[in-house]
């Protein structure tokens, strides 16, 4: 093995260059800490979770510790785009229809109101008026509306946290896939790459997304309960003369839907990217090897069809997507994070932050943030990560 920068010790570590890696390796350099990126594909691939034209943000969680970490990144995307001098947020309204007892939606109302956020739930006919012959629900659905919602632009996201982090001093490489961590000595690990390289460094992240399983399993013996899902977004295609009805700046807003006890979890976004489509997608996805990929067709297409021509009254045709988009999902259980330290012989070496399943992307900037202080200060200021310790999770090991 050769070292792959002479005999130079990085502060920080980070493997894996998608969203998450990314945020983590400009809060690290703009603490003008000396890091290193390490990324298996090229930078701003297509393989992972971190590509692609929009995610939802949204402050409608269940989950009460979802809460503080929105609203961070809410200013956090904000701060961050101000210095790159682009847009990657862009603010809209935001959206939650399903079932009037649907206790997803009951914990949300308790939630929106523990933390004194404002909203207005809306029967069938509130929402008919707020949005005429736009969205249609049943007569015993409900709704949840608030000003808190918006989109980020994923690919333009991660290539802002690689150019700021880059411009602090960050050195970025792709390419350099990581196939083993070792500890070094009391203070210290080295990262190898398939290519024959290492690094030194005093700390290191672990954010490879799908592939996280794979590499914690061969580093320590511990197999993380995180399922690799190819999952799929749809565009369609607003009918003629009604584009400006869904478009983003206007007063369509992002959304999602809980149809029910064995239904479709449905979310979207309004037209951004593509002009005239707006998106509408399914929450979930079919088991894979992220090294062997399916491709498939997408996951509960016919219900998500359905939901479609009843929910927009006809106006986006549901006949058949225009623009299909693959996309990993990395799956935990309990759909919660995993943002904790490796330990073992690690101990507070290596951090593992993992399994965002689906709905990581619009917290990236703060959980690079806190990513950044677990590794390099040993505790995260302001956020309580025990929902995502790797504890609550039994597991085999050979630790």
């Amino acid at each position: 093995m050769q070292s792959g920068r002479g005999n130079e010790v990085f502060d920080v570590i980070i493997v894996g260059g998608g969203v998450m890696g990314s945020a983590t390796a400009y809060h690290a350099a703009k603490r003008g800490l000396r890091t290193l990126l390490l990324e298996q594909f090229d930078f701003l691939h297509h393989r992972g979770s971190s590509h692609g034209e929009s995610r939802t943000i949204r402050a409608t969680y269940p989950q009460h510790h979802y809460y503080p970490l929105v609203m961070e990144s809410y200013t956090l995307w904000q701060q961050a785009q101000a210095q790159i001098g682009y847009t990657v947020y862009f603010p809209a309204h935001h959206l939650d229809i399903g079932p009037a007892q649907e206790p997803i939606l009951r914990a949300v109302i308790d939630n929106c109101r523990r933390h004194a956020m404002p909203h207005e739930i809306l029967n069938r006919r509130q929402l008919a008026a707020k949005f005429p012959g736009r969205i249609d629900m049943p007569d015993d659905w409900i709704g949840i509306f608030n000003r808190l919602g918006g989109i980020i632009k994923p690919t333009k996201a991660v290539a802002m946290f690689q150019s700021l982090a880059h411009k602090n001093g960050a050195v970025l490489k792709d390419k350099a896939e990581v196939i083993d961590v070792k500890k070094e000595g009391e203070n210290g690990v080295v990262v190898f790459t398939s290519n024959g390289e290492s690094y030194r460094g005093r700390k290191c992240v672990v954010t490879v997304g799908a592939w996280v399983n794979k590499l914690v399993k061969k580093v320590i013996g511990v197999e993380l309960p995180i399922q690799p899902l190819e999952t799929h977004v749809f565009y369609w295609r607003v009918k003629e003369g009604h584009e400006g009805d869904f478009a983003v700046g206007g007063d369509f807003p992002t959304f999602a839907s809980c149809t029910g006890e064995g239904g479709i979890y449905v979310y979207g976004t309004p037209s951004l990217e593509f002009p005239g489509l707006v998106k509408v997608a399914v929450h979930g996805g079919n088991p894979c090897d992220p090294d062997k990929r399916p491709w498939g067709s997408g996951y509960r297409v016919q219900d998500l069809k359905k939901w479609i021509q009843h929910t927009f009254m006809g106006l986006v045709d549901s006949s058949e997507p225009v623009v299909k988009q693959a996309c990993m999902y990395s799956m935990t259980p309990d759909e919660d994070f995993i943002v904790d330290f490796l330990g073992g012989e690690f101990g507070k070496d290596v951090v593992v932050g993992g399994g965002f399943s689906g709905h990581g992307f619009k917290m990236a900037p703060v959980i690079g943030r806190v990513l950044t202080e677990l590794a390099v200060d040993g505790v995260a200021s302001g956020v309580d990560i025990k929902p995502f310790r790797i504890s609550r999770f039994s597991m085999n090991s050979r630790i």
